[in-house]
């Protein structure tokens, strides 16, 4: 008689506000692995692979693809020592919802013989749209519906403009609700001032090649890290969280660094203990922690317990973004805008300087405009006065 294991949701994996099933890269009767890569779960943050617990058959599957998940839950299970070749148990896939049960009645869905076949999510598509399953073609494995293919039907079925939609990710739908939260947390104000980068420029052209010949790129977001932390060590309370009776302080600076996805989401790596870090250390950091966003294999520790963070919005091309909603429980952001070649007035004579707008957008329940221009005025002086000042590095 085999031995079962249960697949379930590791506590280092539930970094997020909400946790879905994403994709199962195994099949109910599909051999399985001790440790090799079983399904992937997404978070608000991150998207993580969870290992096969055994070596055996994938027996059930109880948690499908866009199935919300908790901390323990189980997700399946595996049967121990068993080969697909020799399993004789049949299978079993997660039951149907009890709620989709109810309303399947009511629900077109029910004149398709597949019904049993589709996933909560799609049955709930089907039902919400008053759809017939039987009319929609399937390109899932097995002709199976998938959301996708809904969503294709629906905008060929056509309306009087238009249009088609695209479903929210987790991490959008979590983008979206972290925004929401913020903006009615906390009262958002901005500061805006304008720098000169030449002097960075400057140190930049000068060790470029230095840093790349130890493998790391020299960019400006390293700097722009470095006059955070000076900034923060003249303006602590800009690195801390508000409490209804207190002001928690952070010693420790992590600095989040906002990161565009290729998808059109938003994750915010953090670079942990940055007021140790000098330039090297700090551009090593930046390259590491984006490279890996941008490929998707950040873990969830990465994402965690970040303080202050930066927004270089800059490199898609706006010149000011304002307010940048604060990184709650954070209580300040700071925003980058685009370097452009400006006329400024030095000495009496108009010359034209690498300009940059930089904003501060506060929690107006830690910091007050004063605090705010003084953080700015600190970062502003680091910056245009490179590389003088101490813990800068070189």
């Amino acid at each position: 008689m085999s031995s079962f294991v249960d697949v379930t949701l590791p506590e280092d994996q539930a970094e997020g506000t909400e946790t879905v099933v994403a994709t199962w890269f195994k099949a109910v009767g599909d051999q399985v692995t001790e440790n090799e890569p079983l399904l992937e779960v997404s978070t608000d943050k991150v998207t993580v692979e969870i290992p096969s617990p055994a070596t055996g058959v994938l027996r059930e599957i109880l948690k499908t693809d866009g199935d919300e998940v908790e901390l323990g839950e189980v997700l399946g299970r595996i049967a121990v020592g068993e080969t697909a070749a020799s399993a004789a148990e049949p299978v079993a896939t997660k039951p149907p919802d009890a709620k989709a049960a109810a309303g399947a009645s009511s629900a077109s869905v029910e004149t398709d013989d597949r019904s049993s076949e589709l996933s909560p999510s799609v049955r709930r598509m089907i039902k919400q749209h008053g759809l017939d399953a039987g009319k929609i073609t399937g390109t899932g494995r097995g002709g199976r519906i998938t959301a996708d293919d809904v969503e294709a039907y629906i905008a060929s079925a056509g309306s009087a403009m238009p249009s088609h939609r695209v479903k929210h990710s987790t991490m959008r739908k979590s983008i979206a609700q972290h925004m929401t939260d913020s903006m009615k947390a906390a009262p958002h104000v901005t500061s805006v001032f304008e720098t000169d980068l030449s002097a960075i420029q400057a140190h930049r052209a000068a060790k470029k090649a230095e840093f790349e010949a130890q493998g790391t790129r020299l960019t400006l977001t390293a700097y722009f890290v470095r006059a955070t932390v000076e900034a923060i060590r003249a303006v602590p309370e800009s690195n801390a969280r508000w409490h209804d009776d207190a002001l928690e302080v952070w010693d420790t600076i992590n600095v989040g660094i906002a990161t565009a996805l290729d998808d059109g989401g938003l994750i915010v790596p953090v670079l942990k203990e940055a007021q140790d870090l000098d330039l090297l250390e700090t551009a090593k950091g930046v390259q590491d922690l984006t490279e890996r966003a941008r490929a998707g294999t950040l873990s969830p520790t990465d994402v965690r317990h970040g303080t202050f963070t930066i927004s270089n919005h800059g490199v898609s091309g706006s010149l000011v973004a304002t307010p940048i909603v604060i990184n709650q429980p954070q209580s300040a952001i700071l925003g980058v805008g685009k370097l452009d070649q400006r006329p400024v007035v030095r000495d009496g004579s108009i010359v034209a300087r690498p300009m940059v707008y930089v904003t501060l957008t506060i929690d107006h329940r830690v910091l007050d405009g004063h605090s705010a221009n003084r953080f700015l005025s600190r970062w502003v002086e680091v910056v245009e006065g490179w590389p003088s000042g101490g813990h800068l590095g070189s």
